[in-house]
């Protein structure tokens, strides 16, 4: 290998090593005074909470923020929340995730969320995730139940930008989502998108459609149940929406063209469980008004 090689290859090694922006979060929730408090927060990098909200008295929510509002190459983010005993959190986002192109290089964009439920309740409900044109994402959520823990959660995925005509002609996606009660496995589910696999335009695949969608619900007693009586209530979404259950675990799915639609259907969901799963009315954080 001649000089320049050696410095063209050292040049670019030093370039991976330097995009590397870590970011780290963990919140630590557990019951005191009658109410579920945020008893634990580290954080490092742009990650942060700002402050717990009681709009429905015992329940703690909370507001994720990531000011960079995206991912670019180098990212990485690890996002931790453990649920004690007899405490109840929901957790969701302020605006969308992005996913913007990678670099000339194709740097990754990691995001890992890590969901702790020891015989306590939470509920995971983002706002849906954009994957711009030239991403190259590895997006992984495992979550961890014990004992009677109980949990609903949601995730939007949007290939490309649509609404503005920039659809999704390059990069590549990996999606990982693992549910795991008394550590063993109730649903692993993997998916690897390029933006020329053939299973966006396949019928039995994405059938060209840009948006995909999922909520899990996993504590519900009747679990079949529960199943008929929101294909009964949402008929209507029949055309965008697909109800099952295996293991106790209800799983809906969202496949259509807009996000909005996506997460109006799986909020109308969201609603009709969480009576069934906590005992109590939905109550929407605040920032989804906005």
């Amino acid at each position: 290998m001649n000089c320049t090689a050696k410095l063209n290859t050292s040049s670019q090694t030093c370039t991976q090593r330097e995009r590397h922006w870590p970011a780290f979060l963990a919140l630590g929730f557990a019951p005191s005074e009658g109410k579920t408090a945020l008893t634990q927060m580290r954080f490092q990098g742009p990650l942060r909470v700002q402050r717990a909200f009681y709009p429905e008295g015992r329940v703690c929510h909370v507001y994720l923020l990531h000011p960079p509002g995206g991912l670019v190459s180098g990212d990485d983010l690890n996002i931790e929340v453990t649920c004690e005993p007899g405490s109840h959190a929901l957790l969701t986002t302020p605006s969308a995730g992005k996913i913007y192109r990678a670099d000339s290089s194709g740097g990754v964009q990691r995001q890992q969320v890590n969901v702790t439920v020891r015989d306590a309740a939470c509920e995971w409900l983002p706002m849906e995730t954009i994957v711009f044109d030239g991403a190259h994402g590895k997006l992984s959520t495992r979550i961890n139940l014990h004992g009677d823990a109980k949990f609903i959660g949601s995730d939007v995925f949007c290939l490309g930008r649509p609404k503005s005509a920039l659809p999704f002609k390059s990069g590549r996606i990996e999606q990982r989502l693992a549910l795991y009660h008394n550590d063993m496995p109730l649903l692993l589910e993997r998916q690897i998108l390029a933006a020329d696999d053939p299973l966006i335009d396949a019928l039995s695949g994405f059938d060209n459609k840009l948006v995909s969608g999922v909520l899990v619900a996993v504590g519900i007693d009747k679990p079949t149940q529960a199943v008929e009586l929101l294909r009964c209530e949402l008929e209507s979404c029949a055309k965008t929406l697909a109800v099952t259950e295996r293991l106790g675990v209800i799983v809906v799915r969202y496949l259509g063209d807009c996000s909005e639609q996506a997460q109006i259907q799986l909020r109308q969901c969201w609603q009709r469980l969480r009576p069934l799963l906590f005992g109590i009315a939905p109550c929407a954080p605040r920032i989804w008004n906005t």
